[in-house]
């Protein structure tokens, strides 16, 4: 009979993924590269992107439901909230309803970009709803005290993401608009640290960086997720790969289009099918 440890170690886990959109597949992917024992689940919050335009109460209602289904669905030993907007938000609740379950959130990387920073100008390019919290401002005030930091709440770019993904038509013009308050010019010195502070934004990292006036670091959060992840799961069966296909639940019941399939396959994902929906609040 094997030691409870052996057991404890060779038992296949799993974990779920869960985002607004299509952003948190940008934490996905390194968590899958970090954990190749793990099974994995991604689910998005389609039919109630973007969560920018829900209250905070509302926000905080549709995630606990809709996590709430998912859970009892797929009994994940983890669940990371791969959205800026509800980490902010949600953890706390989540946490309380679930004591045994850990879950991992989603913050704006300000400690990295302010250590990183040479001229000590930062920006924080996030949704208005992130820029709006207190909790980045507390970032802000604890990590990057000594940095002239501008926050910058873009609109429209994580609906941009979404599109570029599902391979419609993006213009530059519209991502450079968005990003354009980011690079700061003072006193000779300029931005050269740029948190991105929504999962979707490194969806775009390739117009990003040809769009910037001057070369910046763009700092994504996922690979910090990966390792938080791969800590708190700890050591993984020896030699072990999981199954895949891994499922993908659209709450809208939406089909992917035909690019958006092409990246989840890549991902070693297959969208569940149309009748499987997180419910309405």
């Amino acid at each position: 009979m094997p030691a409870m440890n052996e057991v404890a170690v060779n038992r296949k886990r799993r974990a779920l993924v869960f985002d607004s959109g299509i952003g948190g597949l940008t934490v996905f992917a390194p968590i899958a590269e970090t954990r190749p024992d793990l099974d994995l689940v991604y689910a998005a919050d389609d039919a109630f992107f973007p969560y920018g335009a829900l209250s905070e109460a509302a926000l905080v209602a549709r995630v606990g439901a809709v996590t709430a289904e998912l859970i009892e669905k797929f009994s994940p030993d983890l669940v990371v909230i791969a959205c800026n907007t509800a980490s902010t938000l949600v953890l706390a609740p989540l946490r309380a309803a679930y004591p045994a379950l850990p879950f991992v959130g989603t913050v704006p990387a300000i400690k990295p970009a302010a250590e990183a920073s040479q001229s000590r100008i930062i920006s924080v390019l996030a949704t208005p709803g992130t820029v709006a919290r207190d909790y980045t401002r507390a970032l802000l005030r604890d990590f990057a005290g000594d940095c002239d930091a501008t926050l910058v709440g873009a609109p429209k770019l994580a609906a941009l993401a979404e599109r570029f993904l599902r391979g419609e038509p993006v213009n530059d013009s519209d991502i450079a608009r968005e990003i354009a308050p980011c690079f700061v010019e003072r006193d000779g010195r300029r931005t050269d640290q740029i948190v991105l502070a929504c999962t979707h934004f490194p969806i775009l990292i390739e117009p990003l960086r040809r769009l910037a006036p001057w070369p910046v670091t763009f700092v994504d959060p996922a690979p910090a997720i990966a390792r938080r992840v791969d800590a708190l799961l700890g050591p993984g069966a020896m030699a072990t790969i999981a199954s895949r296909p891994f499922p993908a639940v659209f709450t809208s019941g939406r089909p992917p289009s035909p690019k958006l399939q092409k990246a989840l396959r890549r991902l070693g994902l297959t969208a569940t099918s149309a009748g499987e929906r997180a419910p309405a609040v």
